[in-house]
């Protein structure tokens, strides 16, 4: 089992802009020098807790800072771009980073980012340029010569140009045939996990309910079974919320009164209730609403504890929802805590971690 970061990027909203992009830059860079094997962060738009419209720009600046890392936009939201455009802002970031680009799509969640670009969320049509604008890419990496694309959402295409002025479309992605793509499911039985299924994408999960994450993993076989792919598991990421310390009570403590728990309670928690998306971190979904909240989650859904504890809490996790590949430790502002916080991602790397990997062994 793998390591890895995910970035909203999450920060409070009295963070100045420069100071949470300079902090992120150096926890990418943290995890590179950590061991830590992919980093991905997301982009949104009107959020002012998850702030960072052009994850690009971050991930470019840390390739230029990191050495092994692989870092991903987790995701581009491609209803919000052009798709010849980014298929170029691909390519290049593939190019600069010597292979180690991911690409993750998303279609978009959030209702206030679908009215920021007149995009009618409601009736599906964000899923459907999502669609339109991936397959418009793909074309633009693999294929070879002129073409015209007249879609429903999209028009454009590959020029022919005036090769004998340089003036013709010369981009390709450095890593053949293009890099690896990825995409997220929250919700339950989620129908984005179906389409990576279809399309053998990565899978990542970013919800903490064993029910929610076993219904992740059989709606991903069943888009693979439907189109003749294989469902491996170690392709599989996991998001989860975990704290680290010497012990339990301490672990408790730090998460709950400190970034993390500040951003669910007064973010997280009312926006999941909002959109109905509760059930997506209830440990059992007989627990009320009411029920659910930080102390509870640190309690019975995040992994929280002493190294021990985390080794056994991350163990039944498994047991419950499978085995998977990568573990995405979900990445918050911790410019307040940092010495605290990055003790807590070292044992998750160096002491919880190396537990699963003996126990791989012991099983072979």
């Amino acid at each position: 089992m793998d390591l890895g970061f995910f970035m909203m990027p999450n920060h409070p909203p009295h963070r100045d802009y420069r100071e949470g992009h300079e902090h992120d830059l150096d926890t990418l860079v943290f995890g590179d020098k950590l061991g830590v094997k992919e980093g991905w962060v997301g982009e949104h738009f009107t959020c002012r807790r998850e702030p960072v419209p052009c994850p690009d720009i971050l991930i470019a600046q840390a390739f230029l800072q990191t050495k092994k890392i692989m870092l991903g936009a987790g995701a581009f939201l491609l209803p919000y771009h052009l798709p010849a455009e980014l298929a170029h802002r691909v390519c290049w970031l593939d190019h600069i980073s010597g292979g180690r680009f991911m690409v993750g799509i998303g279609a978009g969640g959030l209702p206030t980012d679908c009215e920021l670009f007149g995009v009618d969320g409601a009736s599906g049509e964000n899923r459907d340029k999502m669609v339109e604008a991936f397959d418009l890419m793909v074309k633009f990496w693999t294929s070879t010569g002129p073409f015209d694309h007249k879609g429903k959402h999209y028009k454009g295409g590959r020029p022919v140009g005036m090769p004998d002025m340089g003036l013709a479309y010369h981009l390709s992605p450095l890593t053949k045939p293009y890099p690896k793509i990825a995409i997220a499911g929250l919700s339950q039985s989620s129908p984005t996990l179906r389409f990576a299924g279809l399309r053998g994408f990565i899978p990542m999960s970013l919800a903490w309910s064993p029910d929610y994450l076993k219904s992740h993993w059989e709606a991903y076989v069943e888009g693979a079974e439907a189109a003749g792919k294989p469902a491996e598991r170690k392709n599989w990421r996991v998001g989860c919320e975990i704290y680290i310390a010497e012990t339990d009570a301490e672990a408790r403590r730090r998460i709950c009164e400190g970034s993390v728990g500040e951003n669910w309670r007064n973010y997280m928690i009312p926006l999941l209730k909002k959109l109905n998306f509760l059930g997506a971190c209830k440990h059992d979904q007989s627990v009320p609403d009411s029920d659910v909240t930080v102390e509870y989650l640190a309690d019975k859904v995040w992994i929280v504890g002493s190294p021990q504890t985390a080794i056994e809490k991350l163990g039944r996790l498994r047991q419950q929802v499978g085995e998977f590949g990568t573990l995405l430790q979900v990445i918050y502002d911790h410019v307040d805590e940092k010495t605290a916080y990055r003790e807590s991602l070292t044992a998750l790397h160096d002491e919880v971690l190396p537990a699963f990997d003996k126990l791989e062994v012991a099983a072979q």
